[in-house]
């Protein structure tokens, strides 16, 4: 299986109510970011068969907006084990809920969903924790008795990227 994790985009600031940080939106620099991830990822020609997101609206967004330039056509799943405070537990429940599928992409936040990307690829003999940046995401191949990192790319890295392309491409004589 080829699980994508993605950490839900910039959001703003934590609200200290509980519920209402729940609701909390991308703000104008998480939308961009997800149109770059997400148009980044199309040009890597990555397909999923199932997009998984923790139930709260910014990581919910983000895996919306990011569906939307992969053109994923398939419904939204929400699971718990994406949630802030999931454990590990909960989070193996929903590898073994979608194991079926080629291709996943769950869509969560930090600090569990670096930590659940340490285990996977720790074979959970460990504790360690992958950083992941708002926004960032990572291609990781799951066998039935291990898992490796392919990639892990940031939306700033991938910006630096653009840019260095669109530059290359302009005529000599344009360029400053």
């Amino acid at each position: 299986m080829i699980m994508y994790f993605l950490r839900h985009a910039n959001a703003g600031e934590r609200v200290n109510n509980p519920k209402k940080d729940e609701k909390r939106a991308l703000d104008e620099a998480g939308i961009e970011q997800c149109g770059v991830v997400g148009r980044a990822l199309a040009a890597l020609d990555v397909q999923v068969d199932v997009m998984i997101s923790s139930p709260l609206k910014r990581a919910a967004q983000t895996a919306s907006l990011v569906g939307n330039e992969l053109s994923y056509e398939g419904k939204l799943q929400f699971d718990a084990g994406l949630r802030p405070a999931a454990s590990f537990a909960d989070f193996r429940k929903l590898i073994d809920k979608y194991a079926k599928y080629e291709a996943v992409m769950v869509v969560g936040h930090n600090p569990n969903l670096g930590e659940f990307l340490g285990r996977i690829i720790s074979d959970g003999a460990c504790e360690a924790a992958v950083e992941l940046k708002k926004g960032a995401v990572a291609r990781v191949e799951v066998g039935r008795n291990s898992a490796f990192v392919q990639w892990l790319l940031t939306p700033k890295l991938l910006r630096t990227l653009q840019a260095s392309a669109a530059e290359s491409s302009r005529p000599k004589s344009s360029r400053k």
